[in-house]
């Protein structure tokens, strides 16, 4: 086939390495800052905090925010800025392996529905959209009172939980690739499938999965949050930021800050992988291409 009756076919049906890159948007930038900064936080809490975060001391509890306690004490005598250093770590953690086990699990998922005859890709959506019934916090809460609350708990529950999201997108990008003329031509050809899912719907749909990946990274910081606020998530000592939004809980009316640091930290975080998963959409989706 030659290169006018690909280019013919329309921007979504040309090889992702192909398509033109849209300029960077300012959402992009922004979450791309916000998520390097967590990620920087992170790495910083492997080599350095100010404080040992798991360090109880009760002489300086509840401390204000000074030169030595930048966020202050909490009621044990934690550092809280060293507290927020290290829950970056485990908030990325179990972000890193949900998005990982969806992915893993999702986009094979939905590249089989695609290219399976109709009646078993339907069968396949059906199975699929059973777990959308069981969102995150609910699967993680279940799965946490048959094997017990822990970290390796709620990253297994939460990525379960969003491999249909994964799997829908995916199978819509699919199909688009599996209608292009290229793709029909390796058919004739006589690729076999499995070639086929490699060498053209793979690298195609690979965009997707980026910003798909971005966007489950917040749903997994915020579910992450809440089952450590519900005491389903990561076990003390280990610090979290939905157990220290936990632990201010009955300090709110003398130490608000308690609350205030931990819960802007998760609510920057959120944001930032959000802005980042809008700005990858607009730069990878080929359907915003087509409606300019």
């Amino acid at each position: 086939m030659s290169a006018p009756d690909i280019e013919a076919t329309g921007a979504s049906a040309a090889p992702a390495g192909r398509r033109p890159r849209r300029p960077v948007t300012g959402s992009l930038l922004v979450g791309g800052f916000i998520v390097s900064a967590v990620i920087g936080m992170a790495l910083l809490s492997f080599v350095w905090t100010p404080h040992d975060p798991t360090l109880v001391d009760p002489s300086v509890r509840l401390q204000e925010p000074s030169a030595e306690y930048w966020f202050g004490t909490d009621k044990f005598g934690r550092d809280v800025f060293s507290q927020i250093l290290m829950g970056s770590r485990t908030t990325l953690f179990v972000g890193f392996v949900a998005v990982g086990v969806a992915a893993l699990i999702g986009v094979p998922l939905g590249i089989a529905a695609a290219m399976a005859p109709r009646w078993l890709g339907e069968l396949l959506m059906r199975g699929n959209d059973l777990l959308l019934a069981f969102p995150a916090l609910l699967l993680a809460i279940m799965f946490a009172a048959v094997y017990g609350a822990g970290t390796l708990v709620a990253m297994v529950a939460i990525g379960i939980a969003s491999i249909p999201h994964f799997a829908r997108l995916i199978r819509g990008g699919a199909l688009q690739v599996m209608r292009t003329e290229y793709v029909i031509a390796a058919r004739a050809a006589g690729r076999g499938p499995f070639a086929i899912a490699l060498r053209h719907v793979l690298p195609n749909v690979s965009g997707l999965v980026i910003v798909q990946a971005s966007v489950g990274f917040a749903i997994a910081v915020l579910a992450e949050a809440a089952l450590s606020f519900l005491g389903f998530g990561t076990p003390p000592p280990t610090p979290s930021w939905g157990r220290m939004l936990q632990e201010s809980q009955e300090l709110l009316s003398i130490a608000p800050r308690l609350a205030v640091f931990p819960g802007v930290a998760i609510a920057v975080a959120v944001l930032g992988f959000n802005l980042l998963g809008d700005g990858l959409r607009d730069r990878f989706d080929p359907k915003l291409e087509d409606r300019r």
